[in-house]
């Protein structure tokens, strides 16, 4: 008798799992040929500023080179905008740009460029 109780929730889960419709048991996504996933690219930088002067690490998780360059905008219309050097960041590496301005820093920015 116990048995029977014992196997009564079994046996009503494995009909239920039986009888459902072919479209609500998930599946394993099968590959269509298309278009491959893209590779994940970019280092992930912070930039500090600290008066006038920008300091930005990168540091590249990925496979792929990096190419990064630190972009710095002045606040003052007469102060002179300055763009760093291009710097190759390569897989598990981590690199520092520096700018700065003769007085206040406006936006800082980071550009990136995948290397072939």
């Amino acid at each position: 008798m116990r048995l029977s109780r014992s196997l009564a929730p079994v046996t009503v889960a494995l009909i239920l799992v039986l009888t459902l419709p072919s479209g609500a048991v998930p599946r394993p996504r099968v590959s269509d040929g298309g278009p491959p996933a893209p590779r994940l690219f970019g280092a992930a930088c912070r930039t500090t500023v600290h008066g006038s002067e920008v300091v930005a690490h990168c540091h590249n998780p990925y496979v792929d080179t990096d190419r990064v360059r630190l972009h710095v905008e002045c606040a003052r219309w007469w102060d002179i905008d300055t763009d760093s050097a291009p710097a190759d960041v390569g897989a598990a590496m981590t690199v520092r740009l520096t700018g700065r301005c003769w007085k206040e820093v406006g936006p800082v920015w980071i550009s990136h460029q995948r290397v072939r």
